[in-house]
């Protein structure tokens, strides 16, 4: 792997796809434990999510179902306001329910995403996340059952998390270059 350039940003390589696939199976066997009778739903938080979560259901193998929501948030490398919770079209009532994030930085995102499913009285909900930066995070979460990687305060790109739209489609993790 070498560096790459995304707009005016060159990258180098943090985590591979063998590492990443290597998590994804780990956390996959644990859910598939957790909820092996339950029959959870998947919630994927789009765009960043695509790519965790369509391998993180090759590794569930039980009874599930799935759905995605949208969120604006994200403007370059600045967070923005979150505007609404698109999506879902499932009955969550008595549900556990697994939220998928790509990352939780300062969770104002998943805190957003929490508080729209909270009313709904599922059963539970868990998260499941590929990276988490804690020394970034600006709400205390109890229910971030599953984590990929910790991370520092590192910008990244690449399996599905993007700069200005781009990188979302690289099999790697790069961050940003010191």
């Amino acid at each position: 792997m070498s560096n790459i350039v995304i707009g005016d940003l060159e990258f180098e390589p943090f985590i591979t796809f063998e590492e990443i696939q290597e998590k994804i199976r780990i956390i996959g066997k644990e859910i598939s434990i957790r909820y092996a009778d339950n029959n959870p739903v998947f919630i994927g938080v789009l765009n960043g999510c695509f790519m965790f979560m369509s391998d993180l259901m090759k590794e569930i193998d039980i009874s599930c179902e799935l759905s995605f929501v949208k969120l604006a948030s994200y403007h370059g490398t600045e967070q923005g306001q979150i505007s609404q919770l698109l999506g879902v079209g499932i009955d969550l009532t008595d549900r556990h329910v697994v939220i998928v994030e790509d990352i939780v930085d300062t969770g104002n995102s998943l805190k957003y995403t929490l508080q729209a499913l909270e009313n709904i009285n599922t059963a539970s909900i868990a998260v499941a996340s590929l990276l988490i930066k804690p020394t970034c995070l600006q709400h205390t979460f109890d229910n971030i059952d599953y984590v990929g990687f910790e991370i520092a305060h590192e910008f990244v790109v690449g399996y599905g998390l993007d700069y200005g739209g781009k990188g979302r489609n690289l099999c790697h993790i790069y961050k940003v270059c010191s």
